[in-house]
């Protein structure tokens, strides 16, 4: 089926055009995502959400596609690397989730829920979910979320209560909800992320988790009454300004958490990647230190961390060579690194075993003296 250019339609639930401009007004939209395209499967639109959606952008060309996952001229064009930041800014998929599974997981959380997206506003240069779309990955929303939401349900209901405590959470089943993505952006296109955080207050034996690297305040008001847990990807800024393209700056991610502990949220820090660079201990140890300067005693007694050290690819290391060859020579130093090949059959770049573990033990002695008594939940 060929892509097929469909006409914009008209104002819906009330609101006209100026009203849905406003929508996406927000300064920090603007500064992620400015709208020109959307690609949409045919369904999106008998969905409210994806009406609702299709309103806040009522100026952008909008594109009738088959598939969210395979869309001619996106998805495998080696010609759109040079165009890999202007892609995620101005293009929007639409899609309706198909699968409803619910995965096990047993280190950020419990289970993987079925994602609402899929894809990133932010293009932090170690991502993993390019390497399956190949040379763009904007941010793909689904419109179904009644859908999910009644999946998530209907799992945690057949699980009854947590038996015993682990090191996800002592009380809680544990749902990531936002495994390739970044929920706080995806915030800024539609109400999805509200809903899920609305979803866990009443689930009563689960609470959502995602990880995040980009301050969207608007999260303070979503209530969650402690049934979201927010982590906080956190490295030092001198790795960050080379591999975390279009993030929230490190500073404010860490000026923040004192305010999403005091609306409601649990807040962990998430460490990952650690990438091993010349002065990464130093620069780690300052990082800490910035971290302990900053936490308030409520939001330091509920803290703890996980820490994920760096896996590559080369497959993605050929696509950044071709936009932003400089977080290369961070991320793949093959004196330090070995092919292991993953669960899922692909051959990824890790740091060499041994070598590995004695980098694992001082990061953990450094936390120790950074934040002492800071839980690490898993490191690896």
């Amino acid at each position: 089926m060929v892509a097929r250019r469909t006409e914009h339609a008209l104002p819906l639930f009330g609101m006209e055009p100026a009203a849905a401009a406003a929508a996406v007004a927000d300064p920090r939209a603007a500064s992620l995502l400015r709208v020109k395209t959307i690609y949409l499967e045919p369904a999106v639109e008998g969905f409210q959400r994806g009406r609702e959606i299709l309103a806040r952008f009522p100026e952008a060309e909008r594109i009738e596609v088959p598939s969210h996952w395979n869309i001619p001229g996106l998805h495998g064009n080696e010609g759109l690397v040079g165009e890999w930041l202007r892609t995620k800014r101005d293009v929007l998929v639409l899609g309706v989730r198909k699968s409803m599974s619910v995965r096990l997981n047993g280190r950020s959380a419990d289970w993987i829920a079925p994602g609402s997206s899929n894809g990133c506003a932010m293009a932090c240069a170690y991502c993993y979910v390019p390497r399956r779309k190949g040379y763009a990955n904007p941010v793909t929303v689904f419109v179904n979320i009644e859908q999910i939401a009644d999946a998530l349900v209907r799992h945690a209901g057949k699980l009854g209560p947590k038996p015993e405590p682990n090191q996800v959470d002592p009380v809680y089943w544990v749902y990531d909800i936002g495994e390739n993505g970044d929920l706080s952006a995806d915030a800024l296109v539609s109400d999805n992320v509200r809903d899920l955080v609305a979803l866990y207050r009443r689930i009563p034996n689960a609470k959502g988790s995602f990880a995040t690297k980009f301050v969207n305040r608007e999260l303070l008001d979503y209530d969650p009454q402690g049934k979201t847990r927010i982590r906080f990807s956190l490295m030092p800024q001198r790795a960050a300004k080379v591999v975390d393209v279009r993030t929230s700056p490190v500073a404010e991610r860490i000026a923040a958490i004192n305010d999403f502990v005091e609306a409601g949220y649990e807040v962990h820090l998430n460490f990952s990647p650690v990438i091993v660079y010349e002065g990464w201990r130093a620069d780690y140890a300052e990082l800490f230190q910035q971290v302990a300067d900053v936490l308030s005693p409520k939001a330091r007694a509920q803290i703890a961390a996980e820490v994920i050290f760096l896996t590559h690819n080369e497959a993605l290391h050929e696509v950044n060579l071709g936009w932003h060859p400089k977080a290369e020579v961070m991320l793949w130093v093959p004196k330090l690194q070995e092919v292991k090949r993953s669960e899922n059959g692909a051959d990824n770049v890790r740091y060499r075993t041994g070598l590995k573990g004695k980098m694992v033990n001082i990061f953990r002695e450094l936390l120790e003296q950074g934040l002492p008594g800071c839980p690490i939940r898993y490191a690896f």
